[in-house]
């Protein structure tokens, strides 16, 4: 499966943060979760991608185009939807699609119509008045609706209910099996991350922390709890995060990758019980790490 979307080396310097050295491949017809605490550089990432800001470093390449060399092309080939858009100023629903439709030649009124029926929107109703969670309904019609190979998707379920979060997965698995459509997905909804995303990345502090397949990155960790003369040490160890302490019971995350068994001998530590976590453990246990 070749690569939609490939970042290799990418930085950028604030005063009081450095995104990278950041590395990143998202394959073509995968649904990618983008996943990390506030602040992790999540939307910097994006932005960067989307030509929001000029890197200070690094390659950036979209099917195979420079996204500065080629902005133009590859803004034509990316959906976007954030809470953060705005279509208040065409004043109805309308209004808004008509504009939008404008600028796409792949725009699709039978899939416009089919969007507006499963998000409950009618084409008259004025956007000021829309709810909070009808105004991203109505950002993921007007992305949806052009068909683009690549959607990517800032906190897409915010405000939405459990029912509309469920046709929009739906939606958004159809259109990856039927057209080849690749799908970013930054959200702290790590449920339906785990349950829709094919791959994922784990950033922390703007570093690449964990990247691979979903299923393959949460079974390769467990929780582990067990008794230790030296618990403390036991966290400095490779592949072992630990989770809680009380005395000399402690509670730690194992990187079944590393050699994470041999340290836990080596410390006297003596294992009571083991499970699997989900990825909100994996993602709260290496994002307080």
């Amino acid at each position: 499966m070749s690569n939609a979307i490939e970042i290799h080396g990418l930085t950028k310097n604030y005063s009081q943060f450095q995104l990278g050295p950041l590395d990143l491949t998202v394959p073509r017809g995968a649904i990618y979760g983008f996943v990390g605490p506030n602040g992790a550089g999540k939307t910097t990432t994006i932005d960067m991608l989307l030509g929001m800001g000029q890197p200070d470093g690094g390659l950036i390449t979209v099917d195979g185009l420079d996204h500065v060399r080629d902005e133009v092309a590859v803004k034509q080939m990316i959906g976007y939807v954030s809470p953060d858009l705005n279509f208040q100023m065409w004043g109805k629903v309308g209004n808004a699609i008509r504009f939008v439709k404008g600028f796409h030649a792949t725009w699709d009124d039978r899939h416009c119509e089919h969007l507006l029926k499963m998000f409950r929107i009618g084409v008259d109703e004025k956007i000021a008045t829309l709810s909070f969670g009808s105004k991203i309904k109505l950002a993921l019609i007007l992305a949806l609706a052009w068909r683009p190979p690549i959607l990517i998707l800032d906190e897409p379920t915010v405000g939405l209910d459990a029912v509309a979060r469920h046709e929009l997965f739906s939606e958004l698995l159809e259109s990856v099996g039927q057209e080849d459509r690749t799908v970013i997905i930054s959200s702290h909804a790590l449920a339906d991350v785990e349950r829709f995303a094919d791959r994922m990345g784990f950033i922390k502090n703007g570093r690449m922390l964990l990247e691979g397949e979903t299923a393959e990155l949460i079974q390769r960790y467990r929780m582990v709890d067990c008794q230790s003369n030296e618990p403390q040490r036991l966290k400095q160890q490779p592949g072992i995060v630990l989770a809680k302490q009380d005395g000399q019971r402690c509670r730690v995350l194992v990187d079944r990758g590393e050699d994470s068994g041999n340290w836990l001998k080596q410390f006297g530590a003596q294992p009571t019980a083991s499970a699997p976590v989900t990825l909100e453990e994996l993602f709260v246990t290496l994002a307080k790490a």
